[in-house]
């Protein structure tokens, strides 16, 4: 009998810890950035606190433009959905990888890693879509101003919304599958802070190339194509303006366009960086900084470029300070 029970624990106790060595063969292990740096701590609280600041911003962004309504204008609309990719972007990489840190847990599952790819992924495919289509709403509004109620109107935003995030799901789906189809090699450890498609194609151990020409091929399209479609509206946005006779008009459309220019640089610049330099994949802490930046500090920038230099934004929000200090 107890043989028999002795058996049965070791066979119980091997099936246990073939499950465990199962599980941890198809888990990720996150680096973490600049490993080598003497000040990472200092890092980690700088970029939690640029995340918190980041996130009451782009919350606050959002409040106001729903509970005022004089900020119920398309243009608006599509801020408040650039604020809500910028929270989805930010926290669904920065509270992972600050825990990890703090935590010394630095794995990853299958599915997990799976996830920051496809929600990273379709989140920045989406705001570059929606840029681009914010550019097309100043284009009409600066070129055509009698018709803009017609040409950007309510259901023509909503579908509008719509492509950018369809766009950047279906997009994302399809690279986020090809990623993780490919064999990785052991001990599966990824070079970076949260999972990114680049990262895990480093540790792939079969030939990419031809995958590697497909993503070459997706930056021109989420890219370039809209980089130049935004700098080509922006050209005939200038000569309008220029021919413009009332100054207040111009310089409230200036100030509206530089804006939106600030942050096509902000989305833009970094994405280039990263995915359209050769051997991308080859230079991880480069990457690891670009996308620092781009995932902690451009949400941030976001909500203040847009509010510092409007009024209506800034007459939002002393409204909504007076109606809380007045229900005191």
């Amino acid at each position: 009998m107890m043989i028999l029970q002795i058996s049965s624990l070791s066979v119980v106790t091997t099936e246990n810890h073939m499950e465990k060595n199962d599980t941890e063969t198809t888990n990720f292990i996150l680096l973490g950035f600049f490993p080598e740096f003497r000040y990472i701590t200092a890092i980690v609280y700088i970029t939690l606190l640029i995340y918190m600041a980041a996130f009451t911003g782009n919350t606050l962004l959002i409040l106001l433009i729903w509970l005022d309504s004089r900020l119920h204008t398309p243009m608006y609309f599509f801020l408040s959905q650039l604020s809500l990719m910028d929270l989805t972007l930010t926290s669904s990489i920065v509270p992972k990888m600050v825990a990890n840190f703090f935590s010394g847990w630095r794995s990853i599952s299958f599915l997990a890693c799976g996830t920051q790819i496809f929600f990273s992924l379709t989140v920045a495919i989406a705001e570059c879509i929606l840029i681009t289509l914010m550019c097309f709403d100043r284009y009409v509004a600066v070129c055509n101003p009698l018709r803009y109620p017609v040409i950007i109107s309510p259901r023509v935003c909503l579908h509008m919304i719509v492509i950018s995030w369809a766009g950047g799901a279906f997009t994302s789906f399809a690279h986020t599958a090809f990623t993780l189809h490919f064999h990785i090699c052991s001990p599966r450890e990824i070079p970076h802070f949260f999972c990114e498609v680049m990262a895990v194609l480093g540790i792939v151990c079969e030939d990419i190339l031809a995958y590697e020409k497909a993503v070459v091929v997706t930056s021109i399209l989420v890219l370039l194509l809209p980089l130049s479609l935004i700098l080509s509206s922006y050209v005939l946005i200038l000569l309008s303006l220029l021919q413009m006779n009332s100054p207040e008009v111009r310089n409230k459309a200036l100030a509206t366009c530089s804006s939106h220019l600030c942050v096509v640089s902000l989305y833009f610049g970094p994405g280039m960086c990263i995915y359209m330099r050769p051997g991308s994949a080859k230079t991880p802490r480069l990457n690891q900084g670009l996308f620092l930046f781009g995932t902690v500090l451009t949400p941030l920038l976001n909500p203040l470029a847009y509010s510092l230099r409007n009024k209506e934004v800034l007459s939002a929000l002393k409204k909504l300070v007076g109606k809380c200090q007045s229900s005191r």
